[in-house]
């Protein structure tokens, strides 16, 4: 499906800019402890970028994507709560945005239990 492909390239490239970001442009200006928060981010956004990928070239495989494209959403949606939530906490140290996080993990892991079904059921 070309559009997971499309939100697979955006987030790796994100990634990249993002990290390099963190690496350079963050270093002295936040506390270390936030520079690391900041890298969790990147690294899960990456992750599911690729992810993202997977989803892409299994939609050409199988007939039945519904469960597919919704483990696609999923990841999406994780990398905006999940990794959002990490790079905005890292930036203000508002500690409440935290629990945001979370929610951005449990939509990684349903992802990652749609595919795993697919991959089952489905190939």
């Amino acid at each position: 499906m070309k559009l997971f492909l499309i939100l697979g390239a955006i987030n790796g490239f994100l990634a990249v800019a993002l990290g390099a970001f963190g690496a350079h442009g963050l270093e002295g200006k936040i506390p270390e402890k936030y520079i690391k928060t900041w890298q969790t981010g990147v690294t899960y956004q990456m992750f599911h970028a690729g992810g993202l990928f997977v989803i892409a070239f299994l939609a050409d495989k199988i007939a039945n994507i519904g469960l597919l494209t919704t483990a696609g959403w999923l990841f999406l949606v994780g990398i905006i709560l999940f990794s959002g939530s990490l790079y905005v906490l890292s930036v203000t140290q508002i500690s409440v945005l935290g629990a945001i996080t979370p929610l951005g993990g449990l939509a990684f892991l349903g992802g990652w239990v749609l595919l795993g079904y697919v991959a089952i059921r489905f190939l």
